[in-house]
């Protein structure tokens, strides 16, 4: 459990968890279904509701590619634990070293398990602003987190990605390439995307969403979204990995992602054409 206080109430907090059913085993870790994409790319698919101790956070898709010399994980996870889970199914399926953990963006459950991966000597890589963000929010977000996974959360610490890059970065897993990709602004500061171009598979992460409504925050930049979204229809991926859902194809994507925030847009501007307040912008039928 992550007390750090040397208290006896710590102590005794610890011993009321347990007590209530709150408290994993030592060593437990979350039991992962994962899905294979192809014959190298595999993806554990998270939940469709948000994080809670039930699904140990697990509400986004950890994702990972197996090279001939090394194997790149997409997401770091919401915890310790979970990191630690996708870590042991990687390992039922090659004996080959995680090289690389990707964070597809700045939020705690592409992040915050990086703490795991840092232990295991892995290069941690994010987009600029997504390490400005993990920098900054990171401890309020470990905060909230350990919140609602309690002794889940244990082990959990905040470490910033040690690599960074603008636009693109191409990294090598022997025999498999893959180019991390910034199309611009989309869903939260720093969102990438990872394309094999090889076997046209992209990981496109919270750029693209299926099976769940997509959430719009005070962040989020909806025309840029929109052409960033455009900017990757155009590789024309025969296979998509969305950041929420399962493995699709990008018409599916286009519609509940690129056409839903069409839809937003077009909607809200008519209401403040005709001078409309926010009040009928909540009744716009989603």
């Amino acid at each position: 459990m992550r007390f750090r206080f040397g208290s006896h109430r710590a102590s005794l907090a610890g011993l009321m968890l347990c007590l209530t059913g709150a408290c994993a085993s030592n060593g437990e870790v979350p039991n992962l279904t994962i899905t294979q994409v192809s014959e190298s790319v595999f993806t554990a698919v998270g939940a469709t509701v948000a994080p809670s101790y039930e699904n140990w956070g697990h509400n986004n898709n950890l994702s990972f590619i197996i090279g001939d010399e090394a194997v790149l994980v997409v997401n770091g996870g919401d915890n310790y634990r979970l990191a630690q889970a996708l870590h042991q199914q990687i390992k039922k399926r090659t004996s080959l070293p995680v090289k690389w953990v990707v964070n597809e963006n700045g939020q705690g459950h592409a992040f915050l398990g990086n703490s795991y991966w840092a232990e295991q000597d892995v290069q941690i890589v994010a987009q600029d602003d997504a390490v400005r963000e993990i920098r900054e929010r990171g401890p309020a977000v470990l905060t909230t987190m350990m919140a609602r996974e309690k002794d889940r959360g244990d082990k959990t610490t905040v470490v910033v990605p040690a690599v960074s890059f603008t636009e693109s970065k191409t990294l090598d897993l022997g025999g498999t390439q893959v180019e991390l990709k910034r199309f611009g602004h989309a869903h939260s500061p720093g969102d990438i995307s990872v394309w094999i171009d090889a076997q046209k598979i992209l990981i496109a992460g919270d750029i693209a969403f299926h099976e769940r409504l997509l959430g719009v925050f005070t962040d989020t930049n909806v025309r840029g979204w929109l052409e960033s979204f455009e900017r990757m229809m155009a590789l024309h991926p025969v296979s998509v990995v969305p950041g929420h859902g399962r493995p699709t194809q990008i018409e599916a994507l286009k519609t509940y992602t690129y056409d839903y925030l069409n839809f937003l847009v077009k909607s809200v501007e008519e209401i403040l054409e005709r001078d409309g307040g926010l009040a009928e912008a909540y009744d716009i039928d989603q």
